[in-house]
């Protein structure tokens, strides 16, 4: 890749609905595998995939505004605007916003692998078109691998009234298809 690569924000694939938006910025197929780049907008007291990690690509954080509660290993983090943070490859994580503030992060994983289509799966299964099962048959194609973690949904159970955006399978809590991946 030794191309420029821009991507004007009008231009750019949305998904969901104000608060909670995705805008598709660049995949790995425009910028040659070197990266797969979205932004996401939560508004307050809503969670966004469950517990998961990557195997082969860090995923990169940048705040631009509002506060993101950030599960990182056995930590929970709170972002705030302009922080900055890596998670690396192999380590659990799980995002969402505080009940009081929302959240717009830019969210970067690099090397990149085409992950647009698990974005608009994602956004098939809030609308009630696709079966929040199915994201589990893309574990492997999208290196989105889900797995339990306790810190996680002892957070989450003080605050039953959190929304998922998109109702994957145990958004509300510890959830891994037959057992804690590794």
């Amino acid at each position: 890749m030794n191309q420029p690569v821009l991507v004007r924000g009008s231009d750019a694939e949305v998904l969901g609905a104000v608060p909670n938006r995705t805008w598709l910025l660049a995949d790995a197929a425009d910028t040659g595998g070197v990266m797969n780049v979205v932004r996401t907008t939560l508004g307050p007291g809503v969670d966004g995939p469950p517990p998961h990690f990557h195997r082969l690509a860090p995923e990169m954080f940048y705040l631009l505004d509002g506060r993101l509660r950030v599960l990182v290993g056995d930590d929970v983090v709170v972002l705030t605007a302009g922080d900055y943070l890596l998670v690396p490859p192999g380590v659990v994580h799980a995002w969402g916003t505080l009940a009081e503030s929302g959240a717009d992060v830019l969210i970067v994983k690099a090397p990149g692998e085409n992950r647009f289509d698990y974005f608009r799966l994602g956004d098939r299964i809030r609308r009630g078109a696709a079966d929040p099962a199915e994201v589990l048959a893309t574990q492997e194609e999208f290196d989105n691998h889900f797995t339990a973690s306790p810190v996680w949904t002892r957070l989450l159970a003080g605050e039953p009234e959190r929304a998922a955006v998109v109702d994957f399978p145990g958004s509300a809590g510890d959830w891994a298809p037959g057992g804690t991946e590794d």
